[in-house]
């Protein structure tokens, strides 16, 4: 559609076409027009040439008579509102045949009665002018804010990236020390993001779960390598050691602004519903529904999975884990998307 010809708080110069069978009349309007108001303004004789004219030229407003052959003034006003912005003017002497409300229809803006009085016409007009530079107005504002919109979705998808390749950098840090890790956060990842679909949670949700899933043991790079590669069972003091990570990964990220809680979920994901977790006891109405996620995911893909100290024990052990301390240690909501996505869509650990 073509743009406005009127500027913001400006009548003039608008562009005004004049619609009349009889030309005399229409001429007669014209030079009404241009000499009251000073409007650059022209003729055409008849709604077929008013059409031919439309498509060569823009116009603010076409003033239009209605009782003319071939194409009366209604369905000239119909096709103008379809295919081309300009406003519309009706005049008519038959106004028994044709009522404001059916013009209005029909999409005019305003309706005059024949005779016509100039000094009635150009307020008028200037009326419909001024309704058109307002409307200009108003579109400017909500094409600025269309722009302003897909700027910051735009800013938004860089920093998502940016933010996605500073995770997968900290990711691989953590990856060198322990080679188990590289798969196991991959896994948790893929489970915790289709237990939050599952769930229902918001895009945005999901979307942090799975950054702060891909760096959930990044604490461990305080742990030494030693210890998390060793094949035999932990000693108590290497165990207190392990609980540290958590901890250690909060430390790291805190200070990182991301648009999601990554580094509280880091914190949280060691945590039990019942507050028996570590390393702060926290109980399930005090953490994150992200983190409870989280939490459950890495017990399942630990369980699930071949350990240093140990062969993998299986999907079978890890659900009977799950299923048996569902809201004590584990949020019932996950659990239960868990075990449905599991045992009856065939949901398989990558």
């Amino acid at each position: 559609m073509t743009k406005f010809s009127v500027k913001e708080n400006e009548l003039s110069p608008a562009r005004i076409l004049i619609v009349d069978d009889d030309k005399s009349f229409g001429k007669m309007l014209e030079n009404v027009i241009i000499r009251c108001a000073g409007f650059d303004c022209s003729f055409a004789e008849g709604a077929q040439k008013a059409l031919t004219v439309l498509e060569e030229r823009v116009f603010d407003v076409v003033i239009t008579d209605i009782n003319m052959p071939n194409m009366n003034g209604l369905e000239l006003t119909r096709i103008i509102k379809e295919k081309y912005d300009s406003d519309v003017i009706v005049i008519t002497g038959y106004y028994e045949d044709f009522t404001y409300e059916e013009a209005i229809d029909n999409g005019a803006n305003d309706f005059i009665e024949k005779p016509v009085r100039p000094t009635e016409l150009i307020v008028r007009l200037k009326r419909v002018l001024r309704e058109r530079a307002i409307s200009y107005k108003h579109k400017q504002a909500e094409d600025a804010l269309q722009k302003a919109q897909k700027e910051r979705e735009d800013s938004i998808e860089r920093l998502r990236k940016a933010l996605g390749s500073t995770v997968q950098a900290l990711a691989v840090t953590a990856e060198t020390r322990d080679p188990y890790t590289a798969g196991h956060q991959r896994r948790v990842t893929d489970l915790a993001r289709t237990i939050a679909t599952e769930m229902g949670l918001a895009i945005n949700q999901i979307d942090g779960i799975c950054m702060a899933s891909m760096i959930h043991d990044l604490g461990k790079i305080s742990v030494p390598a030693e210890i998390l590669s060793k094949p035999t069972k932990l000693t108590d003091i290497e165990f207190m050691l392990i609980k540290t990570h958590p901890q250690a990964g909060f430390d790291i990220l805190k200070d990182i602004e991301f648009p999601w809680p990554i580094a509280r979920m880091v914190l949280e994901h060691h945590e039990r519903m019942d507050g028996s977790g570590y390393p702060n006891g926290l109980t399930g109405d005090k953490l994150l529904i992200e983190s409870r996620i989280i939490a459950m995911a890495d017990v399942v893909e630990a369980i699930a999975s071949h350990r240093p100290y140990r062969p993998a024990l299986g999907l079978d052990k890890a659900l009977e884990e799950i299923s048996r301390n569902r809201g004590a240690f584990y949020d019932p909501g996950a659990v239960d998307a868990c075990l449905a996505l599991i045992e009856q869509k065939g949901y398989q650990l990558q």
